[in-house]
């Protein structure tokens, strides 16, 4: 039996291998998905989330959840119990390790005032530009604070006094004593708790100080037990605070940081900032707006957790940042949705076909297969009659040579049924526009196929017209015409928006079985793509399905400059 050639560990993988094997941290492996519950996940977060929970579940180890929720101004419950449902979509659990950072607000405080007591923390009563100035630059170094030298004695009565709310917001903050004049801007005494009056989601007005993202990051991971702090590139320069912190307070536990490059997809941007931006402003609809990439823009879309998974696996994890073409991730999806999702005919631009030579009357039943390749999904019974609807891009009144579709006087294969001529159109007498084809039928060609051997170039799908199942489709494109929206620092990325994001077709014609149609499965219409219903606005009297993604990447013309 020949062994299957084993994948190459990504180099987080590696690090986690060997201090497994070398049985560090006891030979455990603790992670944690650490997000800020001031917006909704994207796709970055899936990495993440796939990454994190993907180490835990292969070395017998556990991920945490914990909401970093130290900025009450920014988040609310909504964003939580959002991020709760994407990750569980996504198909990891956490169990009983749900933390939040709110959680240790005590113990954060008591931190901080052990570093006042050791005169490694002091009170700052710079205001916010005074601050920046202080800092220095990147080639400049900073100048020590006014206040830097104040005793240990005053640092504890105004920090105390800071916790009591007697002072205003900005009025002073507690900062590290590092090093004014260190080349890593972030060591130059940065801030570890600021007054904001702010109500709490999770703690109401219990605080009115609060630690800010560095200083709460690294203590809440160590009082947890994590052992591999993964994070994204941006982290890399914070990594020497990181480790200064839990130093400087002799931890007993002390995770080890390793940074990875962060997801950037072509045609989108992936800021929560600049993706609530969207939102406010009207330009999506909503969070869950399927041309978003949030994960529940996606769940909404029709994206499956699968495919998702097996995109975040594809791209792998790396130390260089890249920017992965957003075909890759649509690539992933046509594959999952291939095998599983059950054929069916939908025409969405309708065009009226009369057969002159069909009984009035007849209906007739053809067999339709659920899936070409897959025989065990078995057919379904089509209803036939003397008016069809055909795609309105199907038929030319006057077609080019190597059109292979129907035009006057050629004959087309009706998928599943019969051989159409098309004899005449009857146009609009206002605006000229063809309302209706007229053809007739070869009845000896029931199934598609001419005894007398005769061929035919194109095949083409249909529906009923008094079976069909009125619809309306909404077909997504991507949310910017731009490579990369944000590449130009001076031009607003919302400029780049496609216009075209979004064509709402409100009256498509599906097959009669698609009146029922399950909201949980995705179908592919053939010759036009994957679609599922839309769970927001779909309605029993109004279906409403959304294209998830094409049947061919056809942006691929627009990258070659051939479109």
């Amino acid at each position: 039996m020949i062994e299957q050639e084993k994948k190459p560990l990504d180099f987080i993988r590696s690090i986690i291998a060997e201090d497994v094997k070398n049985k560090k941290n006891d030979g455990r492996v603790v992670t944690r998905f650490p997000p800020e519950p001031n917006g909704f996940l994207h796709i970055g977060h899936a990495k993440s989330i796939c990454l994190n929970f993907g180490v835990a579940q292969e070395n017998n180890g556990v991920c945490h959840l914990r909401f970093d929720d130290t900025n009450p101004a920014k988040e609310e419950t909504e964003y939580v119990e959002s991020i709760k449902e994407d990750v569980q979509w996504l198909g990891f659990e956490w169990q009983d390790k749900e933390f939040y950072a709110s959680d240790y607000f005590d113990r954060l405080y008591e931190y901080a005032v052990k570093l006042i007591e050791i005169g490694k923390a002091y009170v700052c009563s710079l205001n916010a530009e005074e601050v920046r100035e202080y800092r220095g630059t990147l080639t400049e170094a900073g100048k020590k604070s006014p206040y830097r030298q104040r005793s240990v004695e005053e640092n504890l009565d105004l920090f105390q006094r800071m916790r009591a709310g007697e002072f205003a917001d900005g009025a002073h903050i507690l900062r590290a004593k590092i090093d004014m004049a260190s080349p890593i801007v972030v060591m130059r005494d940065p801030a570890l708790f600021r007054i904001k009056k702010v109500s709490h989601h999770r703690t109401g007005d219990s605080w009115c100080i609060y630690p800010m993202y560095d200083f709460a990051h690294c203590l809440s991971d160590s009082i947890e037990g994590i052992t591999h702090s993964l994070c994204t590139l941006e982290f890399a320069n914070h990594r020497p605070l990181y480790d200064w912190i839990l130093d400087a307070l002799q931890t007993k536990s002390h995770p080890q940081q390793i940074e990875f490059s962060r997801l950037n997809l072509t045609y989108t941007v992936m800021s929560k900032r600049k993706l609530l931006q969207l939102v406010q402003e009207g330009h999506v609809d909503g969070w869950n707006d399927p041309r978003m990439l949030t994960v529940s823009g996606l769940r909404r879309r029709g994206y499956t957790p699968a495919a998702i998974r097996n995109f975040c696996e594809l791209i792998g994890v790396s130390k260089k940042d890249s920017r992965i073409d957003m075909g890759v991730l649509e690539n992933c999806v046509r594959e999952d949705l291939n095998d599983p999702a059950p054929r069916v005919m939908g025409v969405l631009k309708p065009l009226k076909v009369v057969l002159t030579n069909y009984p009035d009357d007849l209906v007739e039943e053809m067999e339709g297969h659920n899936h070409p390749k897959n025989p065990d999904m078995g057919t379904r019974k089509l209803p036939f009659s003397k008016e069809l609807y055909i795609e309105q891009d199907d038929f030319m009144e006057d077609p080019p040579k190597k059109f292979f579709r129907l035009g006057i006087g050629r004959e087309v294969r009706l998928r599943y049924a019969y051989f159409i001529r098309c004899e005449s159109v009857v146009k609009d007498e206002t605006t000229g526009e063809i309302i209706e084809v007229h053809c007739t039928y070869d009845p000896a060609t029931r199934g598609g196929s001419s005894p007398d051997g005769r061929k035919v170039k194109g095949t083409i799908h249909w529906v009923s017209a008094k079976h069909a199942v009125k619809a309306e489709v909404r077909l997504y494109d991507r949310l910017f015409n731009q490579e990369d929206p944000e590449a130009d620092k001076e031009v607003d990325f919302k400029n780049f928006l496609n216009p075209d994001s979004l064509t709402v077709l409100s009256g498509s014609m599906l097959e009669s079985c698609l009146a029922s149609a399950d909201p949980q499965v995705r179908y592919q219409f053939e010759r036009q793509g994957y679609f599922c219903l839309d769970p927001v606005d779909s309605q029993a009297d109004q279906l409403v399905f959304n294209r998830i993604v094409n049947l061919r990447d056809t942006w691929a013309k627009v990258r070659q400059g051939k479109r």
